[in-house]
């Protein structure tokens, strides 16, 4: 799968790991990988390892791993990979787009939402103090590797995860897109969740690859998605929030007249096959709207979801502060 980008066309392959860094791993090339991997491969290569926590993907904390690699030998005509889920993914992508004004990287994305998100559509993005993903840029990797085997050790929460995010995908293609999505659901056909997931995904990227138009309805399910991680202090997992986000814009659509009952059920019932698990913890809903105010996809005064139609109709809706939001997301929170 080729991706083509106002920076330059970067590649999917799915293919072995192994095989894939032995056939592009040069000497002088630095591998940043997360702290829990111990890969056999990796014994005669430099590598960086990382804990992956949001505190580390922090723009002060990123400036000691900047250090290493340059004293390490790294020259601008090497490599950096990267083998982990989002936050090495965010980490090293960043560093790439900076040192040197710009290096190689290729990722080898661990977790399903990586594989079947992240891995693609170039943006990097890191912390600042306790501003979440404040500073970044869109950068795309040149090569990426999808090797499902690294799913087989992943906790159950973090293959939910995923399944959430990618959810959001083919509720923005189409009704036809959902029933696949829950057919391969069911299977636990990961590859093809992930590959279809892709492939939706690039459609809109290339066409809108600094989210100036379309790739906005990406954030279906994100805005309340967002706030939920937060309040919940990250417990809950980016993916499964995101699902719990798509049901409270589906309930504010159908409560706005926007989606009707019978889409509304069936869109909600695949969703809650992710969330079934993993309910929310009881918050004040008042610190949550706070939250919701501070989304950077909003504008001064204005809260500016995706709400929904059907499978395939999206669209971005303004609320003001003292509109009607707060209400609803009461009586959404009272059922």
């Amino acid at each position: 799968m080729k991706i083509t980008s106002s920076i330059k066309t970067y590649e999917v392959l799915f293919m072995d790991y192994e095989k894939f860094i032995d056939e592009y791993y040069s000497n002088g090339d630095i591998i940043v990988l997360d702290e829990r991997f111990n890969l056999d491969i990796l014994e005669d290569k430099k590598s960086i390892k990382i804990k992956s926590t949001e505190d580390n993907k922090e723009y002060n904390y990123i400036s000691n791993i900047i250090s290493e690699i340059i004293s390490n030998g790294f020259k601008k005509n090497n490599k950096l990979f990267a083998i982990g889920g989002g936050v090495i993914q965010d980490i090293t992508g960043f560093i790439s787009s900076i040192l040197y004004r710009g290096v190689e990287w290729y990722f080898l994305p661990t977790t399903l939402l990586s594989q079947g998100d992240s891995c693609i559509g170039g943006k990097t993005s890191i912390n600042f103090g306790s501003y979440k993903n404040q500073i970044g840029n869109f950068y795309p990797p040149t090569k990426v590797c999808i090797d499902i085997i690294f799913l087989e050790t992943l906790p159950e929460k973090e293959i939910y995860s995923g399944l959430g995010e990618m959810l959001h995908y083919f509720i923005f293609s189409s009704e036809k897109d959902l029933i696949i999505y829950d057919k391969l659901l069911e299977d636990r056909n990961y590859y093809k969740l992930i590959k279809n997931s892709l492939e939706i995904k690039k459609s809109v990227i290339e066409i809108d690859e600094l989210e100036t138009g379309i790739r906005k309805l990406f954030n279906y399910g994100h805005t309340f998605g967002h706030a939920i991680e937060s309040i919940t202090n990250y417990t809950i997992p980016h993916g499964i929030a995101v699902a719990h986000g798509m049901k409270i814009s589906n309930f504010i659509s159908m409560s706005k007249g926007f989606l009707d009952y019978e889409n509304y059920i069936k869109i909600n019932s695949v969703i809650e096959k992710i969330i079934k698990n993993y309910t929310l913890p009881p918050f004040d809903l008042n610190d949550y709207f706070e939250l919701l105010k501070k989304d950077k996809k909003n504008s001064i005064g204005v809260i500016k979801p995706i709400l929904i139609e059907e499978c395939g109709e999206l669209f971005q809706y303004e609320f003001t502060y003292d509109s009607d939001l707060l209400p609803l997301l009461k009586k959404y929170f009272e059922l």
